[in-house]
């Protein structure tokens, strides 16, 4: 059966001390609240990191990810932060290739292939994320668009490698804006990638993979968007920084 995952990207919020109270908070609701199995994520900016894992550790349920790593394992390289460092401080995850990483920072396919393979040689489990624009949506092959991103970043990999994988589908257009693709629209999109992934590693592997939405998720739109069969959680952005509203969506998977 494959992983349901709901995994909170923080971006770049809150300081020290409001990252202590939140973690700690999420940590407590979800010890308290949710009884469904379900693994929770929490992404925040990579200085906390080592000072969050305290409240983590004990916490079979909830786990840290890093929101980026270098395609690099070393170097001169200033202000990047490299997959050996994440691994040394016991971290599980890691985002590669977020809409925001690609529009902002000008990451290439090629690039996020690079970073997926170092993120697996150092025991990481990359997030890898997808998406397109409204633009690309009203106006190109938007399903063609995604699948290659899959292709050009991914398919390089073994079958087992492959399978260490999460994917996570953002429409880019539903991010920060208040809009949310609807339930078809996040199914269809979910099962056009899971498909993909069967014709390039078979059936086994593509029904193992978990695919997460992540689009301007809340507590309102949780429960139909997990619904969907192709749609194993979310990468909640917004919502993630408030414990209540995030435990609500971890509940409604």
């Amino acid at each position: 059966m494959r992983k349901k995952i709901v995994a909170g990207n923080w971006k770049m919020n809150k300081t020290l001390d409001e990252a202590l109270a939140l973690t700690s908070e999420v940590v407590n609701m979800v010890n308290d609240e949710v009884t469904r199995d379900v693994q929770v994520i929490l992404c925040p900016p990579a200085l906390y990191l080592t000072a969050l894992n305290k409240y983590v550790e004990n916490s079979p349920r909830v786990a840290l990810g890093a929101q980026n790593c270098h395609q690099k394992a070393s170097g001169a390289f200033t202000g990047e932060i490299a997959a050996p460092m994440l691994q040394s401080i016991g971290i599980q995850y890691v985002l590669v290739g977020h809409s925001e990483r690609r529009q902002y920072f000008g990451e290439t396919n090629a690039q996020l292939a690079e970073k997926v393979d170092l993120s697996l040689a150092h025991g990481l489990t990359p997030i890898f994320c997808c998406g397109e624009s409204l633009d690309q949506r009203q106006n190109e092959d938007f399903i063609g668009f995604v699948k290659n991103q899959l292709t050009e970043s991914l398919f390089h990999l073994t079958a087992e490698d492959f399978s260490k994988i999460v994917i996570a589908y953002e429409p880019i257009w539903a991010i920060g804006t208040g809009l949310t693709a609807s339930s078809a629209q996040a199914q269809d999109m979910h099962a056009a990638l899971r498909g993909h992934i069967a014709d390039q590693y078979g059936a086994e592997v593509a029904e193992g993979t978990s695919i997460l939405y992540g689009g301007s998720v809340s507590a309102a739109s949780a429960e139909e968007l997990f619904a969907c069969p192709d749609v194993d959680g979310g990468l909640v952005g917004g919502a993630s920084l408030k414990s209540r509203e995030f435990t609500n969506i971890i509940k409604a998977r």
